[in-house]
Parts: C-alpha cells; structure tokens; sequence
C-alpha cells in the first residue's frame, strides 16, 4: 500500500509535506486520517485506521501483566499515539514528543513500508541504511527458510 523513500524538510512548525502517492491511498481509504506513534530505531510509524486497529489487536494479546517488556512497549507504543489528518496543502503536523523522540530537526525521509509509513531524521535513516544494507543480501537467505 506504502511504497517509496522521499526526502522533505520540516518547517517551523513542525509540519511536512506527506507525498502525494501516500495522500492519494489515505485520502481514497480513509479521509486523510491516521495515526502516529513512536517507532522503532527512532522512527516515528504513521498507521491508517485499520492498520492501527490491527496492530492494537495484536497488542491486546500480550502478556500485560506478566510481562515487564510487553507493559513498557505498550505503555511507549499508546502514550506517543496522536490521531492526526493531512492539511489542505497536504502537510502532517508532527508533534513536539514524536519529534525530540527521533531527533527531527530539519531533514527527515519518509519511507513507504507495505502496511505503514516511517519518517525518519535524515542523519538516522543514512545511518540505518548504511548499517543494515550490508545485511539486505544475508537476511533475504534467512527469509528463504520461512518460504519468502
């Protein structure tokens, strides 16, 4: 649903431009609404309705109370969730705890990724790539074992 790397900048306020491939389906499916969250590696996810919906079904069934790890990343994932809708000129505002949390200043790279969107401090997503891309060849020959 999600594809694509793009480069924007954020302005004074906090907001971006979203692209207009990733408008198009969220404007088509579901009103130009979304949520945002923290992500992992310092990203901040954007999930449609149904994909958010998704992902706290899939929460719901971890162990909360037993679980020290599952109660702080639903306690992290739930209390940096805003629901949040595109501007007329096709901006996101991304609040201030979502972005001292990845270390947003000015550049950032939105990344389509199938299910859900990931902004990213520009700095963050070079070195992520960097990293990880001497890993693509590897992972791709793990993921043949599970029939991918």
């Amino acid at each position: 649903m999600f594809y694509g790397q793009y480069e924007y900048t954020l302005d004074r306020k906090g907001r971006i431009i979203i692209p207009s491939k990733m408008r198009q389906v969220l404007n088509e499916r579901f009103s130009d609404r979304f949520m945002a969250t923290r992500g992992l590696e310092k990203c901040i996810f954007l999930f449609t309705p149904d994909g958010w919906n998704d992902v706290e079904d899939k929460i719901k069934t971890l162990p909360f109370m037993t679980g020290k790890n599952a109660r702080a990343f639903t306690r992290l994932l739930f209390s940096g969730a805003v629901e949040s809708s595109i501007d007329k000129q096709g901006r996101i505002l991304l609040p201030v705890h979502l972005r001292e949390y990845s270390g947003m200043i000015k550049d950032v790279i939105i990344a389509g990724v199938s299910t859900h969107v990931e902004i990213w401090a520009k700095e963050k997503w070079l070195e992520y790539v960097k990293k990880e891309a001497g890993l693509f060849e590897k992972t791709a020959e793990d993921l043949i074992n599970f029939g991918i």
